[in-house]
C-alpha cells in the first residue's frame, strides 16, 4: 500500500487523473473500474481538460461503475447513471457499448446483480479500481456489516451513508434506502486500485482503513492485503493518520 499526500483537492485531483490517464496511455483498451460521489468530480474534470488538449482517446475502454441506487430510473438526476453521463461520459470518446453501470429499475434485482458480475468476470475482471470512502469505511456501497460481502450484489444503507447523501436530495426522506453494489471481492480482484479522500471529515476512515485491524467493521480495511493500492489524499484527510 502506497500513499500519497497532495496538497489540497485540486491537487489530488490533478494526480489522479494523471494516474488514471496513464492507465489508458499503457493500454488503450483497459478496463476501468469508476466511482460517483464529490470526491472525483474533480478527476474527472481534469481527465476530460486533458482528452480534449492531448486527444486521447476513451474508444476502447470499458467502464464499470461500482453501484447504482435502487428505484431511480436513469433519468432521475439523483441517479449515478445521471451523474457518470452529466459528469463524464458525455464529454469524452467513450462508446456507449462499452459503459456499465447497474440497473437499479430492473425487474429482477439479483438477476441484474448476476448479470453484472458476470459481464465484469468476462473481461477479465478490473484494470484499474476507483474508490472513494465513506464516514463509516464503506467502499462502494459495501456498508459495516459482520461480514464482507462477495460479488455484486444488493445493499440496505446505513443511515450513515443516507445522511451523507442526503445533502443531494429535496429531503432525506428522498434518499433511496437500498443499491446495488460491486461486493468486496469483485473489487479485490481489480489489478491495480486508487482510493481517494479529501476533506477531515474522511479522516478517521481513512485512518481506520490503513491502520486499523481488517475487519468488515471497516470495509476499506480490507485493501492492507491487496498487492497493489495508492491512497492518494488531501492533508484535511491527513490529519489523524499523519504520513509526513
Amino acid at each position: 500500500m502506497k500513499i500519497i499526500v497532495a496538497r489540497n483537492y485540486e491537487d489530488m485531483s490533478e494526480k489522479a487523473a494523471e494516474i488514471v490517464v496513464q492507465q489508458i496511455i499503457s493500454k488503450p483498451d483497459s478496463v476501468l473500474g469508476l466511482a460517483t460521489g464529490s470526491t472525483p468530480l474533480g478527476m474527472y474534470e481534469k481527465i476530460i481538460n486533458i482528452f480534449r488538449l492531448r486527444k486521447l482517446s476513451f474508444s476502447k475502454v470499458t467502464c464499470f461503475n461500482l453501484d447504482e441506487y435502487i428505484g431511480l430510473s436513469q433519468t432521475s438526476k439523483n441517479s449515478y447513471y445521471h451523474y457518470m453521463f452529466e459528469n463524464f461520459f458525455k464529454h469524452v470518446d467513450i462508446k456507449k457499448e462499452n459503459i456499465n453501470i447497474p440497473n437499479g429499475n430492473a425487474d429482477d434485482i439479483d438477476e441484474e446483480c448476476r448479470r453484472y458480475e458476470d459481464r465484469t468476470a468476462s473481461l477479465g475482471g478490473i484494470d484499474l479500481q476507483v474508490l472513494g470512502i465513506g464516514r463509516n469505511g464503506h467502499i462502494g456501497f459495501n456498508e459495516p456489516n459482520l461480514y464482507f460481502e462477495a460479488v455484486t450484489h444488493r445493499v440496505k444503507l446505513d443511515e450513515d451513508t443516507i445522511s451523507a447523501n442526503s445533502r443531494l436530495f429535496p429531503s432525506i426522506d428522498d434518499v433511496p434506502r437500498y443499491a446495488i453494489s460491486m461486493g468486496v471481492r469483485t473489487i479485490m480482484k481489480a489489478k491495480k486500485i486508487l482510493l481517494l479522500a479529501s476533506g477531515v471529515e474522511k479522516a478517521e476512515a481513512v485512518y481506520r482503513a490503513v491502520k486499523g485491524r481488517i475487519t468488515p467493521g471497516v470495509p476499506a480495511s480490507i485493501l492492507q492485503i491487496h498487492q497493489d493500492v495508492l491512497i492518494l489524499i488531501d492533508e484535511a484527510a491527513n490529519q489523524i493518520l499523519k504520513v509526513n
